[in-house]
């Protein structure tokens, strides 16, 4: 039986799976979430540039702000990454 992760979880079974599966509880209630909504995507967001025009320095600080480990070691390429896949 599936359980309940309350309200912000829209689709409990997605997110058990996906958590199994090795995901972080973040990326797994985004997903789950996300597939809930079905094709009505948000309207917000959209006015951020791409992180290939951000300058290292800035990419560093979003990672920061994230939490995202190893930031120090990174060169803009991976930090981009990083931030994509968190």
């Amino acid at each position: 039986m599936t359980k309940d992760h309350g309200s912000s979880i829209k689709d409990d079974k997605l997110y058990e799976d996906l958590r199994e599966d090795g995901m972080s509880k973040e990326k797994a209630a985004r997903i789950a979430n996300a597939k809930a909504a079905g094709d009505n995507p948000s309207k917000k967001g959209g006015k951020a540039s791409p992180y290939e025009d951000w300058s290292k320095s800035e990419l560093y600080d979003r990672a920061q702000d994230i939490g995202i480990e190893g930031r120090s070691e990174m060169s803009k390429d991976e930090l981009i990454k990083a931030l994509r896949n968190h």
